[in-house]
């Protein structure tokens, strides 16, 4: 009998060590059967929502995105595109990356200042004086900190892709030297630099969300706006505005957004295919930005937009006039990081 009771303990021993070896291999999936982030590539669907228009640069590059992750993934991986700020415009978006509602979304560095505020320094007028500075300055060691920035605040930043010189249109006048900016109501980003900016240049600068700006032009509660050539195409802001005057102000980036509720959630392979994916298909992006720029400035033109160049000299005047915005918001973005900037401008120019 006493035999008998061994065996039946060392059996239930086994049993016991037996069960525990389950629940632990048990635990590799979640609530709700999704497998944890140890390894593979599993079946998900990730939602991607943009405020411009699908066959804006932008849309495009998102679906060279989505093309580069399904063919990589063979399939498993999902992306689910929205254009048109039909999930909210770039804030209401970012927000719900936070929460981990919405999985990327792709918006200007300008509203993230709120976020973080160093992306500010993108913002300064007249800062690059071509797209190949800006590309060394975003791809180099300043742009990959301020990525790394992000993941205090739930996100994940993968890659800059290219929103473009910024240039303005009004219903008034044209913009040939800094006294045409006086008075002139012009919509701007939700961006304190940008509006005190325009404030120094005589502006009424008045921040609206993006998808409200075509109707604010129709209607005439603001007199003009400032965006990319290709951004003024897409939207057809030339079939409510008159002027186009090629200022290049501000040149801005977008960032290519990941919750990171839901990067956490993936694995190394499933990272490594969204990272490389952003990567490329955010060269793709830049390069087609750049022919839509110049194929843009051309259409514009047979739309009957009268268009005007701004020469080199009253840029300077409208640099200097902004120079004290440019002096105040140094310190508050970083005195360290705005002077770092500047050093790498000059050694590229050189």
């Amino acid at each position: 009998m006493k035999k008998i009771a061994t065996v039946r303990k060392v059996i239930l021993g086994f049993l016991s060590i037996g069960l525990l070896f389950l629940s632990a291999c048990g635990s590799n999936t979640t609530q709700g059967g999704t497998k944890s982030n140890n390894h593979g590539i599993q079946e998900r669907i990730i939602k991607a929502g943009i405020g411009l228009n699908e066959d804006h640069p932008e849309g495009q590059g998102l679906l060279k995105f989505k093309e580069i992750v399904e063919k990589k993934s063979g399939g498993k991986l999902k992306v689910q595109t929205y254009f048109s700020a039909t999930l909210g415009d770039d804030l209401k978006m970012t927000e719900a990356l936070q929460s981990g509602t919405q999985e990327i979304t792709i918006p200007s560095t300008s509203p993230l200042v709120g976020i973080v505020k160093e992306f500010g320094i993108f913002d300064f007028p007249f800062l690059f004086n071509t797209a190949e500075e800006a590309d060394a300055i975003l791809d180099g060691p300043i742009g990959k900190k301020l990525l790394e920035k992000l993941s205090e605040h739930r996100l994940i930043g993968l890659a800059y892709w290219e929103n473009g010189f910024r240039n303005v249109t009004n219903s008034k006048h044209p913009i040939n030297t800094i006294d045409d900016f006086k008075g002139l109501k012009l919509r701007t980003m939700q961006n304190q630099v940008h509006i005190d900016a325009f404030k120094k240049l005589g502006a009424n600068p008045t921040p609206m969300a993006f998808s409200e700006v075509f109707t604010a032009l129709e209607s005439k509660t603001v007199d003009g706006q400032e965006n990319p050539l290709a951004t003024i195409k897409s939207n057809k802001y030339y079939e409510v505005q008159d002027y186009l005057s090629l200022t290049k102000h501000v040149y801005t980036p977008f960032v290519f957004l990941v919750s990171k509720k839901f990067w956490d959630s993936l694995s190394p392979e499933e990272q490594k295919i969204l990272q490389d994916a952003a990567v490329e298909a955010g060269k793709y992006q830049r390069e087609l930005s750049r022919q839509e720029d110049k194929k843009a400035l051309e259409e514009l033109k047979k739309t009957g937009i009268k268009i005007n160049e701004v020469s080199d000299g009253e840029r300077k005047k409208m640099e200097e006039a902004i120079k004290p915005v440019i002096d105040k918001y140094a310190k508050e973005f970083g005195e360290d990081l705005v002077n770092e900037m500047y050093s790498e401008l000059e050694k590229i120019r050189k």
